[in-house]
């Protein structure tokens, strides 16, 4: 299926975001490597409910399973259409960890969350630390177990990776995050 140019937008716009952020902040030390191989899928899903966002996460759950992993390690099913309301988010998260039971496939994949409004438990809405997971747009992480555990026992600090990224973040500030979207960056 081709890409509209809207979706091309959209994938600009969450790639400018992973290697900025999630890249140039190194907050998953992991990334680069699937960025830099191209074995990121993005899928930026039309789904305006939460019902037909979960048959594209069955879809794409399938589609990972099934793919090497050496094409495609990880993909990014960005949803700008629907749960665009964080608390909504989060309450789909637990539908969608719901389906990886169902398929079998908890332990084989898990999901990661990012929302341009996430925040953490126990935060203000404006606390800095909750931009580690802080999206251009509300998206679905989805990530092959096997590749996580392999990642984690090459990085001897994995554990600090949390730490490390509220000390990058509480750094960095509000006008720090801000200046690495700005048009002239």
């Amino acid at each position: 299926m081709p890409v509209s140019r809207d979706d091309e937008n959209i994938i600009a716009i969450t790639n400018k975001w992973l290697e900025r952020a999630v890249i140039g902040l190194n907050l998953c030390p992991f990334a680069k490597a699937v960025h830099v191989k191209k074995q990121i899928r993005y899928v930026v899903s039309d789904a305006d409910t939460a019902d037909a966002l979960c048959e594209t996460l069955v879809e794409e759950l399938k589609f990972l399973i099934a793919a090497e992993a050496e094409a495609i390690d990880t993909t990014l099913i960005i949803h700008p259409h629907t749960l665009t309301d964080f608390l909504d988010y989060n309450d789909f998260l637990d539908l969608a960890n719901r389906v990886l039971v169902e398929l079998r496939l908890d332990g084989e994949i898990q999901i990661a969350s990012f929302h341009p409004q996430y925040q953490f438990a126990n935060t203000a809405p404006d606390d800095i630390t909750n931009f580690t997971n802080r999206s251009p747009y509300p998206m679905l992480h989805l990530l092959r177990e096997a590749s996580v555990e392999k990642a984690v026992a090459a990085f001897s600090d994995a554990a600090m990776i949390y730490e490390k990224n509220i000390a990058t973040m509480q750094t960095l500030g509000l006008a720090g995050w801000e200046a690495l979207f700005s048009p002239d960056s």
